[in-house]
């Protein structure tokens, strides 16, 4: 097993974050404009508002990233989790899972929520691995590619 270290944003990674999930969303998706904005200005879109950016690295390398994006009081966002290929199987996203759920119990998130896509099954048995369950899903997503949306309640008030 490889030595992953999380680390939080920082400008040294932006290129990495954005090639990170511009590789997943084109091979799967489309790039909405909702992505470029996020993906180009993450200190605008994530770190400014109060939000957070972990970095998985392994061996120097960006292996991984996810978004943490608060959206209301005490409800978070978890956006933007990608694993590089070559890093896949890793165990990677279980450790930026843990990273960002660590985050939002240090900073009185009551809420996660996250969207995404039925045809993401590893996604989304990542997700109800950590205790995410389904919800009604947002009319005004401003995703047209999420036909899912779960939540986290953290404090254990759904598990």
């Amino acid at each position: 097993m490889a030595n992953v270290e999380i680390v939080e944003f920082s400008d040294e990674w932006a290129e990495d974050f954005a090639s990170l999930n511009y590789e997943w969303i084109e091979k799967y998706f489309t790039v909405e404009k909702h992505d470029r904005e996020i993906l180009d200005d993450p200190q605008q879109f994530v770190i400014d508002p109060g939000g957070q950016i972990f970095m998985a690295i392994v061996s120097g390398l960006a292996a991984g990233t996810v978004a943490m994006i608060p959206s209301g009081e005490g409800v978070m966002e978890l956006t933007k989790m990608a694993v590089a290929p070559e890093f896949q199987g890793m165990g990677i996203a279980n450790h930026l899972m843990t990273a960002c759920i660590e985050y939002a119990e240090g900073n009185g998130t009551k809420v996660i929520f996250l969207e995404s896509h039925r045809t993401l099954q590893p996604a989304l048995a990542l997700y109800r691995k950590h205790g995410f369950v389904e919800t009604p899903i947002d009319p005004n997503s401003e995703y047209a590619r999420a036909d899912i949306r779960m939540e986290l309640a953290i404090g254990g008030s759904n598990m």
